[in-house]
């Protein structure tokens, strides 16, 4: 029932983002996914990461027909389009298959296995959504929000050395070998995401079932209410408001040779197509979530995890895109909803309601430091340096607590109520309270 009820307010949101969109005269979400069933898709790997998370479900031998129906449809596409001379783009075939098996689970599949392959569709589905809606997002940021408050972010950055022009020296210094490698690192982070996520969900055919919480809830969850912030907090980044990029909209030609002036800060009108997505970097609260989730997998996954964050964090410092504060803002918001995806799958407690509070608490008190308290902060970089560091740190210490000892503690068991496959263990049903004597 919770999770019909999701899907609900999911879909509310993207018909609501789609007629916002509209009202700017663009296509929104909804209408940009239906059109890759015919149209050359932009987002092609992703859509087969979708396909690729809905085959979980799926047997080996489904599996293979499957992937051999994607491609095929894909190479019939391709053909045409060569022959038209038209742009040449792969995706159609596996958002075609998708949409096949949201049919069949419908007309051929009942019960359990219907429940269990529209799961797997609307997974699939909401993987490319997500990236969808964080597009008609960002083009609603750039329309609704004519000033940009970046000269508060540079200026609290300084309690932090400014990191975005140090690391952006650095890469550039490291030549196009360093440049491009960041780049692909940075844009294929749903990817990532998805390799990880397939990795949580390898046992669900042979289960039947999902877990109660992945890696994918909690990424299409921060892509959703992330952007929110940008609304409150709108802010386009360094390589736009200090540098080349920006053009005459630009503050100064700056970024990364040389620091920005203390001076006192205000807001400054920028284009309508830059968008204001810097408070909080979610790249970082991506990356943050996928370097979490890849803790409990093999070596390989943990490196690359590490990697992953590592390789985010320098890039998006390292390009421009953001400021130091925007990381440590967005530690703290990644950190705030992974403990409230975890806390809502295994059921409320103290702790798992004490540490969100807690993590929207310092995550509030960032935005309001760098909105109004930027000046004393550039002017006592050795006071509000290390309470940043603090703040951030006092988080992941809480977090690092609090989930170790979720961990060591069992799944409290469910009130009594209807039986569903999962709960007819003979742990679960041991712990089931017994009826009075009469």
């Amino acid at each position: 029932m919770l999770g019909a009820a999701a899907g609900v307010v999911v879909l509310g949101f993207l018909v609501a983002l789609e007629f916002a969109a509209r009202h700017y005269g663009l296509p929104g979400p909804l209408t940009n996914q239906a059109r890759e069933v015919i149209f050359a898709p932009s987002s092609g790997p992703l859509l087969y990461a979708g396909l690729a998370l809905l085959m979980v479900v799926l047997t080996w031998r489904q599996r293979l027909i499957a992937a051999g129906a994607a491609i095929g449809v894909d190479l019939v596409f391709l053909l045409v389009r060569w022959l038209a001379g038209a742009q040449l783009s792969f995706g159609n075939g596996a958002l075609w298959v998708v949409l096949g098996c949201a049919v069949l689970a419908v007309t051929r599949r009942s019960g359990q296995e219907r429940a269990l392959l529209l799961k797997g569709v609307g997974l699939a589905l909401l993987l490319v959504a997500g990236h969808k809606t964080g597009d008609t997002w960002l083009l609603i940021t750039s329309k609704t929000r004519p000033q940009v408050l970046d000269q508060y972010v540079a200026t609290a950055d300084h309690a932090l050395g400014n990191p975005s022009w140090l690391v952006g020296r650095l890469v550039e210094a490291s030549g196009p070998v360093g440049s491009h490698g960041l780049h692909l690192v940075y844009g294929q982070l749903p990817l990532a995401a998805a390799l990880v996520g397939l990795y949580q969900l390898r046992h669900v055919a042979a289960e039947r079932r999902f877990p109660a919480h992945h890696l994918v809830r909690t990424f299409l969850v921060i892509g959703l209410l992330g952007p929110a912030v940008y609304m409150i907090f709108p802010v386009v980044g360094p390589v736009f408001a200090y540098g080349a990029d920006g053009g005459h909209w630009a503050t100064a030609d700056l970024w990364p040779h040389t620091m920005p002036p203390i001076g006192v800060p205000h807001a400054i009108p920028f284009d309508e197509i830059t968008p204001r997505n810097c408070m909080p970097s979610l790249h970082t609260a991506w990356a943050m979530t996928l370097f979490i989730h890849s803790r409990k997998g093999s070596r390989a996954m943990r490196f690359a995890g590490a990697f992953w964050l590592v390789a985010t964090l320098t890039a998006t410092l390292g390009f421009g895109y953001h400021y130091g504060s925007d990381l440590v803002a967005g530690v703290v918001f990644a950190l705030t909803v992974e403990a409230a995806m975890r806390a809502f799958a295994r059921g409320w407690d103290r702790s798992g309601v004490r540490f969100v509070v807690y993590g929207a608490t310092v995550f509030t008190a960032l935005l309001v430091a760098y909105r109004w308290l930027p000046r004393q902060m550039a002017d006592l970089p050795w006071l509000f340096g290390p309470l940043l560091i603090v703040a951030m740190g006092s988080v992941i210490f809480f977090y690092v607590r609090t989930t170790r000892r979720w961990d060591a503690q069992p799944v409290p068991a469910p009130l009594p109520g209807p039986r569903s496959a999962q709960h007819d263990s003979p742990d679960s049903q041991a712990a089931e309270p017994q009826p009075e004597p009469a």
